[in-house]
């Protein structure tokens, strides 16, 4: 055996160690986001507030922006991402999240099916997550555009005189702003009340418009604020 042999089997040898010396990191979240801005910042500030209590045992992992490269190919690429992240991983995380927006994307359904089949959970929101900000002030079923809800999210915020009076993605405290007056477990009630006629396995994802199922996420980490 020549020496670059030996040399590989050696590097072969040891990737195959770290991988089994690898451990499963109970009441652990891999939350892997689409968006850049308003997602990661929403989820860190619930990170933020766990850790205050409990410690750290939440990683918010932002993917770099997603360029569109044909016909739908975002969300799918948010799965090979997360597969790689997840691979890559020192920890086993118990519980992998991948959080995106039906937006315009054709690959919407499938992405969802490929996601689950990897053993992930996805917090899909259609057509945006700005409709499960929305719901943390109203309940609404009305299928609208996500400017429009953007435009609601204006209206509110100015009303409501939270941050500069108008909705912006890079708030970096998005989760106490709409968490003012109890935001978070009234998104978490108005989510459940939509959602509550969706049936899994039979209405497709990206034709039940408005719907999200984000609070699921919210919930099993909110857990950890309500433990005493």
């Amino acid at each position: 055996m020549g020496s670059d042999d030996i040399f590989k089997k050696r590097r072969e040898e040891r990737r195959q160690r770290r991988h089994e010396y690898r451990t499963p990191k109970a009441n652990s979240f891999l939350i892997v986001t689409e968006g850049e801005k308003t997602e990661p910042l929403y989820f860190k500030g619930l990170q933020k507030l766990i850790k205050e209590k409990v410690g750290g045992m939440v990683d918010v992992i932002e993917t770099p922006v997603i360029k569109i490269c044909g016909e739908g190919c975002a969300t799918e690429k948010l799965i090979e991402i997360t597969e790689k992240i997840v691979k890559d991983a020192k920890i086993i995380y118990q519980n992998v999240w991948v959080v995106f927006d039906k937006d315009d994307f054709e690959d919407f359904d499938q992405a969802i099916q490929d996601a689950a089949n990897k053993g992930y959970k996805i917090a899909w929101s259609n057509p945006s997550f700005e409709y499960w900000l929305y719901l943390h002030f109203c309940y609404s079923d009305a299928a609208l555009h996500r400017d429009e809800w953007k435009k609601k999210l204006d209206a509110l915020f100015k009303q409501y005189q939270l941050g500069d009076g108008i909705y912006k993605k890079n708030y970096e405290n998005i989760y106490d702003l709409v968490d003012s007056f109890d935001g978070v477990d009234t998104a978490i009630k108005n989510a459940k009340g939509r959602m509550a006629s969706f049936r899994k396995g039979i209405d497709k994802c990206s034709a039940f418009d408005p719907g999200t199922m984000v609070y699921q996420l919210v919930q099993e980490l909110k857990q950890y604020l309500n433990e005493v």
